[in-house]
């Protein structure tokens, strides 16, 4: 079973992003770029199925700065086989550029199943896993929580609103959007990292943008503003129910 797993970087959160000059995109200068959570849950995915059932794993990644230690990670996790698409940065890409050079990576793979996160918080124009899928004419299954190989068929277990759970039954080839790994990704000590850059090596594939896409056209980013303000009650419980009371009369609530 060959199994490819396609990921991204992005800004990481826990640094407050900040706006370019131009008003337009973000100002990357000092951010911090991490790899996406969820392709981080469709790796250790991918790695649970292959101590299961066996095969091989491939990890697909854009040539953003970092993506060196996020292939390295994986093969300390496990993984088998790097890919870097050199010269394209997710950060500066459409997913419908970067679904394009994906999906011409997996075409020559040739993978059984292509996993993925189900997005990212940076996702303008669609997600990764369904856009390469429409263009490998694959089907697509996004929310995925669980994967099983059973008698050469792949059983999905699929989160639905409301606590609601599906299984599906899939043949492969297979592209699926990734919601959470049956269990957190795993932690890697810095020294298996360290061993896997010496054992490991990333293969670069060359690519090509597309002279025509069908990416969004960003006219200018706004920082969300606080319209109003949580007002603090302060006093006596009897104090504190006449404002409530008071408060409620003013919006016409009572």
């Amino acid at each position: 079973m060959n199994i490819a797993v396609l990921t991204k970087l992005v800004p990481d959160l826990v640094d407050e992003l900040s706006i370019d000059a131009s008003g337009a995109k973000l100002d990357t200068s000092f951010a911090r770029f991490v790899v996406n959570e969820l392709d981080d849950h469709a790796i250790e995915e991918a790695i649970l199925l292959k101590e299961r059932a066996g095969g091989q794993v491939t990890i697909i990644a854009a040539d953003d700065e970092g993506v060196d230690d996020v292939l390295f990670t994986a093969a300390a996790k496990g993984a088998d086989r790097l890919v870097k698409l050199a010269g394209i940065s997710a950060a500066e890409t459409g997913n419908h550029t970067l679904a394009r050079l994906f999906a011409d990576a997996v075409s020559e793979l040739k993978p059984d199943l292509v996993l993925t996160g189900v997005q990212a918080h940076n996702d303008l124009d669609g997600s990764i896993g369904s856009l390469v899928a429409g263009i490998l004419s694959l089907p697509y299954l996004g929310y995925v929580s669980g994967i099983a190989l059973q008698d050469g068929r792949f059983t999905l277990r699929k989160e639905f609103p409301g606590g609601v759970v599906g299984e599906f039954a899939v043949d492969s080839p297979v592209v699926l959007g990734i919601q959470a790994a049956e269990q957190p990704p795993r932690y890697v000590a810095v020294s298996k990292v360290r061993q896997a850059m010496k054992s490991a090596s990333i293969e670069e594939r060359s690519t090509a943008v597309p002279e025509t896409t069908a990416e969004p056209h960003i006219n200018r980013m706004f920082k969300p503003e606080a319209a109003q303000h949580a007002a603090m009650l302060s006093g006596s419980p009897d104090e504190v129910a006449s404002k409530l009371v008071e408060i409620f009369k003013e919006v016409g609530v009572i």
